[in-house]
């Protein structure tokens, strides 16, 4: 499975932005996936994953209720919209797919860079 992230960009605060990961290769039906995201000077932290079938999430707590991960299987394309949007939520977002078989996420796409101005 090969992963491309997309949609970031500079927003202002309290704007919205809606992040795209187009998927390659087999199967990605079957993965779960999961979107992370490092700010400078920072370790890559967790953000959202959704099961494979797409009826099952869950989110850091910094991130509830404003971003929504979704995922269309017959597109083969994941999704992260993200809402009242922070300074804090300035960073590079990586989208990340998990096969079945595995507890980790095997699988990164490049990174697309989210800049939130206050």
């Amino acid at each position: 499975v090969q992963l491309q992230a997309s949609g970031g960009g500079l927003v202002q605060a309290g704007g919205s932005l809606r992040l795209s990961c187009e998927a390659s290769g087999r199967a990605f039906g079957t993965y779960a996936m999961g979107w992370f995201r490092q700010a400078p000077g920072e370790e890559r932290e967790f953000v959202a994953t959704i099961n494979w079938r797409g009826d099952s999430t869950d989110y850091a707590d910094s991130v509830k209720g404003r971003f929504t991960i979704s995922k269309d299987n017959a597109k083969n394309t994941g999704y992260l919209q993200m809402n009242s949007l922070k300074p804090e939520d300035t960073a590079v977002y990586y989208c990340a797919a998990r096969a079945p078989w595995s507890s980790a996420y095997s699988y990164w796409g490049r990174g697309t860079q989210v800049t939130v101005s206050s």
